[in-house]
């Protein structure tokens, strides 16, 4: 039987989406579905990440966002906010040894001062270490929110510059992820139509796609599905569709 996966294989390179953004929905319900507790559906996720970054480095995306922790996720139960906590410290540790041997650069996105300083250096030194990766760049947000970083970026645009006013060029000059490839699409799993607060500025162009499969079943054949439908789609970009075909 062929799969999505081996249908993606003769798609031309070029239709394929060069930064991909992934809003990892469904662990806790993923949990409970297994009469575990929240914090086991966190973990078990851990493995789908490992899937999507090996997906992503095979099939040539140059970007992979993670959206790992929302400054929202702060109201959630004290101790699920601890185990996440640690959970990150875990991979970091774990993890980023594999990553940079895969030539995987790592980058955190996000307000890291809310962290303790334990896992604020841990951030530091895994990033230090992939810094001179040329491979996949890993895009991890965490404490991250679209609106804190539109507004970080004017808050250091008007601080550097000394203006008063502000146009999109300077907003992009320091909004987060601004030195790769634009965002072209964001994955959501777990079934919700919504952004929440991920990448608002970046997504003004990207393509959605949403999943009802929860996070933890997230597998290459999933990550296939949804490159198969970016791949289908027409981008625009404001123009009209025949003009689009008229240039291809």
């Amino acid at each position: 039987m062929t799969t999505v996966l081996d249908t993606i294989k003769k798609i031309h390179p070029e239709a394929f989406p060069k930064h991909v953004g992934i809003i990892m929905d469904g662990n806790g319900r993923w949990a409970k579905q297994q009469g575990k507790p929240r914090t086991f559906g966190h973990k078990a996720g851990v493995e789908s990440v490992r899937t999507a970054v090996r997906f992503a480095q095979q099939h040539h995306i140059e970007v992979l966002t993670l959206f790992a922790f929302s400054s929202e996720n702060w109201k959630r139960p004290e101790q699920e906010v601890s185990v996440l906590m640690e959970l990150f410290m875990y991979v970091l540790t774990k993890e980023v040894k594999r990553l940079h041997k895969n030539n995987v650069r790592l980058k955190v996105i996000g307000d890291l001062s809310r962290f303790n300083e334990r896992l604020q250096k841990k951030i530091a030194e895994s990033q230090a270490l992939t810094a001179d990766n040329d491979g996949l760049v890993l895009s991890v947000a965490a404490n991250y929110g679209g609106r804190w970083d539109i507004a970080q970026s004017v808050n250091q645009y008007l601080q550097q510059s000394g203006k008063n006013f502000i146009d999109e060029k300077d907003i992009d000059k320091f909004i987060s992820l601004s030195e790769f490839a634009p965002l072209d699409l964001i994955i959501r799993t777990g079934g919700e139509q919504r952004i929440s607060n991920f990448l608002l500025w970046q997504a003004a162009y990207a393509e959605f796609y949403f999943t009802h499969e929860l996070w933890p079943d997230f597998r290459e054949e999933s990550f296939a599905k949804a490159v198969h439908c970016f791949a289908n789609r027409q981008r625009r970009f404001g123009l009209t569709g025949d003009q689009v075909e008229s240039t291809e």
